[in-house]
């Protein structure tokens, strides 16, 4: 038998422990030396050293190094050193941000209350929480946080807000008595608190019956140490594209080998020949535009309220197909609102947003006075009195003080335009008997001006309905009969489909001379006089966020602790509730397999009632059919699955550390419409590494086939090393760079996320890679051959042609990269970044044609003016040539 199954004489004497006097301090430590410590375990910890040499096992990195050693062997040291400059800042990086995800557990830890009151040997002492255990009998009021999982055995109206573990925004009110459900979640268990769970109401006493890895936070921290982090799509793509490059190295070292040794030339000659060109087909400034390009996109998140915690986190949410949502707080504005108001026949609605006191009331969709409807004005203001809670303005902003329940009656009241401290002017409270779980209800004794009393209750609506014998009918008291309790019953049961939570109001007026000394005197014989039903909205903006992903190709999928009803009705007023779409609450996913999950997950839009565990088993699954998985949330209760998913997106002001740690992502403003402009974002960086990849490799492509196709020909070489170092180092850079701050275009959220199995070259670009660089060779080698055909004796001029050529054509081609249709298709000026940077580009290359003191280093001579007529016309056939075959398509 479990705990929350057992009477409270059970849990004694299961635990051996004495609620009268506690536990000996002799038991104390035979415990804890059974038991432990009453702390959360943090795993194994790498060390500093292992986990940064970690950062060097890259595929892509380790391509980086190769060529290091070889541009070394070659004595290219300016190359060398760039590429260990570039492997380490990557690597360092890399450590930085594994660092930062450790934290995840220790803001975990920081949950457990730092000091708890512990009954030992008959007094009350003030211990640290980890010296806690199993037996011990603990006391906490208002404010207190929770040390360890214990079963309540005492309670005097008491709350719990448990959202960061359910994810509901209400309050739990905890009681004694045990569990009838063998099988309830974490939400259901009214007898029993939870490590890290704050209490908002009341007093009471448990008896502690599980800590530290043991507790509901413990298995958290569990499930945060063992799920797996995901590699995103971008490694995976660089990964890839690191493989291909070394594979074309090898070949072409082995090629040029061959080719020359035919030719006779000396073997060592054409290893060092070979091994120049592998090293010209590895960009060695692309690792550094990737995160430039992904840098840039953290500093444009920043500015539309994201903060990227970890470099590739945007671009995965660029392709991302499906985004679990959490809705209390996420979706919705953790702040419950009246929106319906029911009394005598008659329902009233009210509009207005949040805990701001301002909106109007409808009845039959006509404007209406409050205070000109009686039965709705006495509903609101009793609804006022009975009420402790507050409403204080902070930072221009309206700040509840209190329970969320007893606010969403104080707003409704302020609305019509009541206020408090001038009621309490006219009515004097007497007497009060505070809320309790078992009652379901809170009354108050009131003394008008007129010195009349009355009895003010308010509650669950089916109790209060049952102790009531007369109705608020029209304006009149009359006799609550089955046919009007039915009509009660049925507005009561009409609100609730509307996934309203409902208090009832009700009162009875009493002699002065009247001593009403028990709850049981004060709340029976009753006048019933409404109900105000009562929601936490949907943020107003979520909606089209919503339909915008689901344009973009992307569903939304919302993963709830709260009640099905109530996940329903806000997810079909959001729009990801469709009328294919399934609802399945925790109850139904604890009974399912993994594999049963997944063969139906892909129809469902809600989980309702879901645990931790659920969380982590729904992601896994979409995962599993293929998805990349976005998972946002605020709690404790999150954290797992968002370390699990591809993309972990937690909300800043709501938000937990623990969530916030785990995550990639991190919405300043919690608003679920960000994350539409971060996928935006997202699929534009992606979009740019494409452009910048296309452009960096065609060049390459075009400088190993002007020396490739120059060696079979049996020619001299068109470039020398130190000119290819500079068009990949400099000339290429800037430019390549200026695409990674190119605009989106007008159809990227218009179509569907790409695969995350898509490889870097699909849709098309490495044949454009392939055919542009071919172009640039093909006209860099025929510029050198003419010029050098001229005059054989002025090889060094041919080179310095050659080398313009190959610069120009390049510097053409950028503005072809911009789209995946053609150069003309878009402003070759919309880029304003890469037009600057062409230009200096250019600057850099005429600079070292004719300034003498480089052109020693770079073997380059002053250039004629009528060649130049020859270098731009041969630059600019590969783009316009393929530009002229795309408009002849384009026309037919």
């Amino acid at each position: 038998m479990k705990f929350h199954e057992m009477e409270i004489k059970q849990v004694e004497k299961a635990l051996e422990t004495d609620f009268s006097s506690g536990l000996s301090q002799e038991e104390v430590k035979q415990r804890v030396k059974k038991y432990g410590y009453n702390e959360l375990d943090e795993g194994e910890k790498q060390s500093a050293l292992l986990l940064f040499f970690s950062q060097f096992k890259d595929f892509m990195v380790l391509v980086l190094l190769a060529a290091t050693l070889i541009s070394g062997l070659l004595g290219e040291y300016i190359d060398a050193i760039a590429i260990i400059a570039i492997v380490l800042i990557n690597g360092i990086l890399g450590f930085y941000q594994e660092r930062r995800a450790e934290k995840s557990l220790q803001a975990l830890k920081e949950l457990s209350a730092p000091q708890v009151n512990v009954l030992r040997e008959g007094k009350w002492l003030k211990v640290p929480s980890k010296e806690i255990v199993v037996g011990d009998i603990l006391k906490f009021t208002s404010g207190d946080r929770i040390g360890a999982d214990v079963r309540i055995i005492d309670s005097k109206s008491l709350e719990i807000e448990e959202s960061a573990l359910t994810g509901e925004s209400v309050p739990v009110s905890k009681h004694i008595e045990k569990l009838t459900n063998p099988n309830p979640g974490i939400g259901d268990m009214e007898n029993i608190a939870f490590m890290g769970t704050m209490i908002t109401r009341g007093t009471g006493m448990g008896v502690v019956i599980a800590t530290g890895m043991k507790t509901a936070m413990g298995q958290i921290a569990d499930l945060l140490q063992n799920a797996e982090s995901q590699e995103t799509p971008l490694q995976r793509r660089l990964e890839q594209l690191g493989k291909v490059l070394i594979s074309v190295a090898l070949v072409l070292t082995l090629l040029v080998v061959v080719i020359g040794v035919i030719q006779g030339h000396e073997l060592y000659e054409m290893f060092l020949a070979g091994v120049s060109l592998a090293v010209a087909a590895i960009p060695e400034g692309l690792p550094a535009i990737v995160t430039v390009a992904l840098s840039l996109g953290v500093q444009k998140m920043i500015k539309k309220n994201a903060i990227v915690r970890k470099l590739p986190a945007v671009e995965t949410l660029g392709c991302a197909s499906v985004i679990c949502s959490d809705k209390t707080g996420t979706m919705t504005q953790n702040k419950m609102t009246v929106t319906h108001l029911w009394s005598g026949g008659h329902t009233w609605t009210v509009d207005g947003v949040g805990y701001q006191p301002q909106g109007e009331f409808y009845r039959d969709e006509q404007r209406v006075q409050p205070k000109e409807e009686k039965a709705l004005q006495q509903m609101l203001i009793f609804g006022m009195l009975c009420n402790h809670s507050d409403l204080n303005m902070k930072d221009e902003e309206y700040v509840l003080d209190g329970d969320p329940t007893e606010g969403a009656l104080l707003v409704s009241a302020m609305k019509a335009g009541f206020n408090r401290p001038k009621l309490l002017e006219e009515f004097t409270v007497i007497n009060e008997f505070p809320f309790d779980s078992s009652r379901k209800m809170m009354s108050i004794h009131v003394k008008d001006k007129q010195g009349r009393h009355f009895i003010v209750t308010k509650g669950a609506p089916d109790v209060i309905l049952g102790i009531c014998e007369s109705i608020l009918w029209n304006d009149k008291t009359q006799a609550l009969v089955k046919d009007s309790r039915q009509k009660v019953q049925s507005a009561i049961d009409h609100l609730a489909s509307q996934a309203l939570r409902t208090i009832a109001i009700a009162y009875k007026p009493i002699s002065s001379n009247t001593m009403i000394l028990s709850e049981m005197e004060a709340e029976s014989k009753l006048t019933f006089i409404g109900v105000q039903g009562m929601i936490d909205p949907p943020r107003p903006e979520v909606k089209a966020a919503v339909k915008e992903c689901k344009e973009a190709g992307i569903k939304t999928v919302m993963i709830t602790g709260d009640h099905v009803i109530t996940a329903k009705a806000i997810a079909a007023q959001l729009g990801i509730l469709s009328k294919n779409s399934k609802v399945i609450d925790g109850k139904a996913l604890s009974q399912m397999s993994v594999q049963e999950l997944e063969d139906i997950v892909e129809d469902v839009s809600v989980f309702a009632r879901v645990s931790p565990e659920h969380k982590l088993k729904i992601v896994n699954a979409l995962q599993n059919r293929g998805h990349v998985v976005a998972m946002t949330g605020d709690g404790v209760n999150d954290a797992p699955a968002i370390k699990a998913a591809d993309i972990g997106v937690a909300m800043g002001i709501t938000g937990t550390d623990v969530a916030k740690e785990a995550s990639a992502l991190v919405l300043l403003d919690d608003n679920f419409a960000t994350i539409k402009a971060a996928i935006t974002e997202g699929r534009n960086i992606y979009e740019n590494i494409r452009k910048f990849v296309r452009y960096l490799l065609a060049s390459n492509v075009g400088e190993i086939l002007v020396m490739l196709f120059a060696m079979i020909l049996a020619l001299p070489l068109p470039l020398v090393p130190i000119q290819i170092l500079w068009v990949n180092l400099v000339t290429d850079g800037l430019p390549a760079m200026a695409l990674g701050l190119d605009r989106p275009e007008e159809n990227v959220m218009k179509r569907g996320p790409r695969s995350p199995n898509e490889g870097i070259f699909s849709r098309g670009l490495g044949w454009k890679v392939v055919s542009r660089g071919f172009l640039i060779g093909l006209v860099t080698l025929l510029a050198f051959m003419f010029v050098y055909h001229n005059d054989p004796s002025q090889l060094q001029y041919a080179q310095t042609v050659a080398f313009a050529t190959l610069v120009m054509a390049q510097l053409i081609h950028v503005f072809d990269c911009r789209s995946e249709k053609s150069v003309l298709s878009r402003n070759p000026f919309g880029n304003q970044y890469l037009v600057w940077a062409v230009i200096s580009s250019l600057l850099l290359v005429l600079v070292v044609i004719y300034y003498p003191p480089l052109q020693p280093i770079f073997h380059t001579l002053p250039i004629a003016a009528r060649d130049w007529l020859l270098i731009i016309g041969m630059s600019s056939i590969p783009t316009f040539l393929l530009a002229g075959s795309f408009l002849l398509r384009k026309t037919k």
